[in-house]
C-alpha cells in the first residue's frame, strides 16, 4: 500500500497520516449529525489494527469467523472522493478511514465482506462522511455497492450485483446518517449522534439480505456499560434491526464489541464481534515475508 503524506519530505515519517489545519472561518457543523475532533493518537505514523472474534448470523444459523478492523488517518480528495496520491489537487481533507473485513464459512463455502468508510476529521469544514464502499464475495458470486456524498442530505448509490433481482442500479438516496459511519463517529470525539432520525442501514447487511437501499427511521442513544465503557444503541423503528457498539469512554475510544440483531431466515439472531488483539503498526510497510510473524501477534492464521 502506498500512503504518501501531504508533504513529500515527510513521506517516510507519516505514511497514511496527515494532520488537519484549523479554519476558524468555516461554518458550524449540523449538531444532529456530528461533533468531535480526531485526537493525536491517530498521528503516530501508524494504523490501528484490531482483530475480533466473530459470531456471524447467516442462513438462520450462527457462524464462527473473524473480523479485522483497520483504522488510519489519511488525505482524501473531497471532489473526486479518492485518496490524495499526488497532492496536486487543492480539494483535500484529512479523513479517518475504516476498512472492516468479515470472514466466515457457511457449510462448505466461505464468505468475505469488506467495507471502507471515509469520514473527514474536521467536522466544522466537512460534517458528513464522504464515501462508503462494500464488497461481498462467496462461492455463488460477488456484489459491490458504493455511496458517494452528493451534498445536503443526498447520497449517490451504485450497486453492482450478481443476482438478477438486484442487477445494476444507480439511485439517489436521502438520509442524514449512515450506519456504516458509526465506528468513525465514535472514534472521532466519542460523541456519535443521538435522537430520532433517518439512517441508511449497514451496506453489508443490505447486500447479504438483498434489501432495498432505503433510509429507515431509527432511534439512537448512548448507555453506560460500566468499567469505563459506553454502548451506542441504534434501534430501527420498523426494520427489526438493532446495532450496539461498546467503546471506551476515554480517548481514543477503542471499540470493544459490537452486535447486530436482525431476522435471518425468519429466526432473530445476533451477530457479535468481540475484541481479541490490537496493535499500532505501519502495515503498508510490512509486506515482506519477514513481516508475516506479526499476524500471529494479532491472532490471525
Amino acid at each position: 500500500m502506498n500512503c504518501l503524506p501531504a508533504l513529500a519530505a515527510l513521506a517516510l515519517l507519516f505514511g497514511c497520516n496527515a494532520r488537519p489545519s484549523p479554519d476558524s472561518s468555516a461554518p458550524a457543523s449540523p449538531p444532529s449529525v456530528f461533533s468531535g475532533e480526531l485526537p493525536p493518537y491517530w498521528y503516530q505514523s501508524t494504523a490501528e489494527i484490531s482483530t475480533y472474534d466473530l459470531q456471524q448470523a447467516r442462513y438462520g444459523e450462527m457462524r464462527d469467523g473473524e473480523a479485522i478492523l483497520i483504522q488510519v488517518s489519511e488525505d482524501f480528495l473531497t471532489d473526486r472522493q479518492v485518496k490524495n496520491d499526488n497532492y496536486e489537487n487543492p480539494n483535500s481533507a484529512p479523513v479517518l478511514k475504516t476498512n472492516l473485513f468479515r470472514r466466515f464459512n457457511t457449510g462448505i463455502y466461505d464468505y468475505s465482506l469488506m467495507t471502507s468508510v471515509f469520514t473527514p476529521t474536521n467536522a466544522v469544514e466537512h460534517p458528513r462522511t464522504l464515501k462508503v464502499t462494500t464488497s461481498s464475495q462467496d462461492w455463488c458470486g460477488q456484489s459491490y455497492t458504493q455511496l458517494n456524498y452528493a451534498g445536503g442530505e443526498q447520497w449517490e448509490m451504485q450497486l453492482r450485483s450478481y443476482f438478477e433481482r438486484e442487477g445494476d442500479q444507480e439511485i439517489d438516496l436521502s438520509a442524514d446518517f449512515l450506519e456504516d459511519e458509526v465506528f468513525n463517529r465514535i472514534r472521532i470525539g466519542g460523541n456519535p449522534p443521538e435522537g430520532e432520525f433517518e439512517v441508511i442501514p449497514n451496506t453489508g447487511y443490505l447486500l447479504m439480505t438483498h434489501q432495498p437501499y432505503v433510509a429507515a427511521e431509527a432511534t439512537a442513544s448512548v448507555e453506560e456499560a460500566g468499567a469505563g465503557r459506553r454502548t451506542y444503541v441504534l434501534d430501527y423503528t420498523g426494520l427489526d434491526r438493532r446495532l450496539t457498539v461498546t467503546f471506551d469512554t476515554a480517548s481514543p475510544y477503542i471499540i470493544r464489541e459490537w452486535t447486530e440483531t436482525y431476522p435471518s431466515r425468519d429466526t432473530v439472531l445476533t451477530t457479535t464481534a468481540t475484541l481479541r488483539e490490537q496493535k499500532l503498526e505501519p502495515y503498508w510497510q510490512l509486506n515482506g515475508t519477514k513481516d508475516a510473524p506479526l499476524r500471529a501477534e494479532l491472532g490471525l492464521d
